[in-house]
């Protein structure tokens, strides 16, 4: 069994990539950052666990062929990739909107785009990590939530698109983490005080059935 997780280097990618070599999946990381990448491989290997490091900017359609292209089966994607600049709607610049969009959204479509074939050739699913930000709007993140909306309805739709393929979306729905997320940011006064991305990764998993929904905060 394969699992592609993007944005597999740190935070919550890190947890998810752990926790399902941990069941038996063979790991595909992608990312950025080589670093990151190998330093999770080493630690998934090092518990016996089999796991590879693909390169690959996800908002980048080169980068993306050139990542899926290296890959003959799959049974789940996960979009973890993502970008989050918080502040008050004057603050933001355009690339700081560029960043976000390009990121969130046209990354997770990029992905899910050109690893849809692979997906239904396995009867797989992709798990779209959207965070309730998708769910309501929040002070300070008008472009964010704006970016995990339009996920949301991605995901929303392709429910409707795949209902007679062999394939299936799930969104995933869950608050802030105790994550290298916050590092560039004091949007959150103490991200300590959040759950970790431990727990929330072990949750993912155990409800990762192909259902439409997963709830981890509402």
């Amino acid at each position: 069994m394969n699992v592609l997780i993007t944005g597999a280097g740190t935070g919550l990618g890190r947890a998810l990539a752990l926790e399902y070599a941990t069941h038996n999946y063979n790991v595909i990381l992608t990312g950025r950052t080589e670093k990151k990448l190998l330093l999770v491989q080493n630690e998934i290997k090092a518990h016996g666990g089999e796991a590879e490091v693909l390169i690959c900017d996800v908002s980048d359609p080169a980068s993306v062929d050139d990542a899926l292209k290296q890959i003959d089966h799959l049974d789940v994607l996960i979009n973890n990739a993502g970008i989050g600049i918080f502040g008050k709607l004057p603050f933001y610049t355009s690339d700081d909107i560029d960043q976000m969009i390009n990121t969130n959204i046209k990354g997770t479509i990029l992905m899910t785009q050109k690893a849809s074939a692979l997906l239904k050739h396995s009867h797989g699913r992709v798990l779209n990590i959207i965070s309730t930000a998708g769910l309501r709007g929040k002070g300070k993140e008008t472009v964010y939530c704006a970016s995990k909306f339009a996920v949301r309805g991605f995901t929303e739709s392709l429910h409707k698109e795949w209902e007679s393929e062999n394939a299936n979306a799930t969104a995933v729905y869950m608050g802030g983490m105790n994550t290298p997320f916050w590092d560039d940011t004091n949007h959150v006064s103490n991200p300590e005080s959040l759950k970790g991305p431990k727990g929330v990764a072990k949750q993912i998993f155990e409800d990762d059935d192909g259902r439409k929904e997963i709830f981890i905060d509402k």
